[in-house]
């Protein structure tokens, strides 16, 4: 349904059985669920889809080696099982990833080893290929540009690499196909507890104002599923102030991760980096990506909230000096061609002493007195069983009845295709990233004439007509990664897309926010 067609139906306030909060892979997971359920869904972002936490990412889809050494088995064995299925959902976007673990120790081939089988172990059929205990010289050829000195050996070992902007589009477009409706850039200003039920069912009022067209609306719920990441607190504080409620507390603390992006000739071939422990004990990897190599991460704590976070110096300095202990061309500030910090939902308790690494990277579910059903933490990778479980709650709550209907885990997203040229997201961009919908984009003007890192005109075209797209910085942070590749590049290619964007959609695509942003990227 387009936007305007949507706004004329929010006009008359309408029903829905469910309402979710936040357009992040939480909330696009619960929507596609509750769709293939058979129930009547709108879900409202404030920004863009993935906009926060959701596209900044390490861009992995793992079962968690570190998770598996903090001997946390279920976690590790259900993310390996939900990373074989996002692999058949959307193979175009998420494809296997080798992994090495160097060792500069005699005993760390053996220890890590040894970890490792029992990872694959773990996986059963769902592994993605069996961990090998390397030489010297074969852990040299998986991984050129890493430092040869007291080099001992390595393991090699598979975990998963995907594209998550472009996922969380395809899950949005695919509730869109299955029935639901969707709106970015869609503030949420309440949401208030009815006192009363409804004749038609509706327990809450959410009242909402329109950044792209501006106006006010009403809308109807029976159920509302808060998932707005880092920033459920607020909605759940604001909703339970509604009904003259407080809420008892944050459940959330935000810890910062930081991602440096360098040339991919620091490290050319096709395997990832993992050092399993740093100066500070934090893990660090080195994975190619869309034609770079992706640097991180940090965890740390932060107690604001920012849209657009930024690294503090420290963080980046621990980046860069950890990175040039294990390759053989030290990495410097002027080598940073982009460098994006996210913000983890991460599940807050008071028994935390050491910072965020100990606090669960586990999701919990809170269902408040006056219905507000609240979803928060977990990961990328469980996406899937996390939406299920939220249903679950709004099950048990009573405002929806249980329906079985179509499982997630077989509906493939828009767009799943095995690409017949075997490219994948370790490449550098292309049309590849479009699946079976390749042939649409071509087929539009412009499919020869090249703005930059991959991106045609037809592609801008249909990222506005098909994709959400209205900003620069949604196409070229989230349609395109060309922000998170390289921020000087995108930046020479604002001013195209801009043009494109206007003659699109007739509106002003905020051209000068974005080269501001830019200039935070590197």
């Amino acid at each position: 349904m387009k936007r305007a067609d949507l706004l004329t139906t929010l006009g008359t306030h309408p029903t829905y059985d469910l309402v979710v909060v936040g357009g992040g892979a939480t909330g696009l997971g619960v929507a596609l669920d509750a769709v293939l359920r058979g129930f009547s869904v709108l879900l409202l972002e404030s920004h863009d889809f993935a906009s926060g936490t959701s596209s900044r990412s390490t861009k992995l889809l793992h079962g968690g080696v570190r998770y598996l050494a903090q001997g946390n088995i279920s976690l590790v064995r259900e993310a390996l099982a939900e990373r074989a299925a996002v692999l058949k959902l959307a193979p175009h976007l998420a494809q296997p990833l080798p992994f090495v673990m160097p060792s500069y120790k005699w005993w760390q081939t053996p220890f890590y080893g040894v970890g490792l089988k029992l990872y694959d172990m773990l996986a059963g059929q769902a592994g993605l290929g069996q961990t090998e205990w390397l030489s010297a010289a074969e852990t040299l050829t998986a991984l050129p540009g890493l430092k040869s000195q007291g080099l001992k050996g390595g393991v090699k070992y598979w975990d998963g690499q995907f594209d998550d902007a472009r996922l969380a589009l395809a899950l949005a477009r695919t509730t869109e196909r299955a029935g639901g409706q969707l709106l970015n850039y869609m503030n949420v200003e309440g949401v208030s507890s009815l006192s009363e039920f409804r004749a038609d069912g509706a327990r809450f009022e959410l009242s909402l104002s329109d950044q792209r067209e501006p106006g006010t609306y009403r809308v109807f719920a029976r159920s509302v599923v808060n998932a707005a990441g880092v920033w459920v607190d607020a909605v759940r504080e604001q909703s339970l102030a509604s009904s003259g409620q407080v809420a008892p507390g944050r459940i959330v603390t935000a810890s910062q991760g930081v991602h440096v992006v360098v040339s991919r000739e620091f490290m050319p071939g096709r395997h990832a980096l993992l050092v399993p422990k740093t100066q500070d004990g934090r893990v660090l990897f080195a994975v190619p990506w869309m034609g770079a190599l992706i640097l991180g991460t940090t965890d740390t704590p932060r107690q604001d909230l920012p849209r657009e976070p930024e690294a503090f110096d420290a963080e980046l300095d621990f980046i860069l000096s950890e990175a040039s202990k294990v390759l053989s061309r030290p990495v410097k500030r002027d080598d940073v061609q982009s460098l994006w910090v996210g913000l983890r939902p991460l599940v807050a308790s008071s028994q935390a002493t050491e910072g965020t690494k100990s606090l669960s990277r586990e999701h919990t579910i809170v269902t408040d007195a006056n219905g507000l059903i609240t979803v928060t933490g977990g990961k990328w990778t469980t996406y899937r069983s996390m939406a299920e479980d939220v249903m679950e709650a709004c099950f048990d709550s009573g405002d929806l009845p249980r329906r079985s209907g179509e499982s997630s885990q077989h509906h493939v997203l828009l767009g799943a295709i095995q690409s017949s040229i075997g490219m994948t997201v370790c490449d550098a961009p292309g049309w590849h990233l479009y699946g079976s919908e390749e042939a649409a984009v071509r087929a539009l003007p412009g499919a020869e004439r090249s703005l930059g890192l991959g991106l045609t005109e037809a592609m801008v075209r249909f990222a506005a007509r098909h994709e959400y797209a209205w900003t620069v910085e949604d196409v070229l942070a989230r349609r395109w990664r060309a922000l998170f590749v390289d921020a000087r590049q995108a930046m020479s290619m604002a001013e195209s897309v801009a043009q494109l964007l206007t003659e699109e959609t007739g509106q002003e695509p905020r051209f000068a926010e974005f080269m501001e942003l830019c200039r935070k990227y590197f």
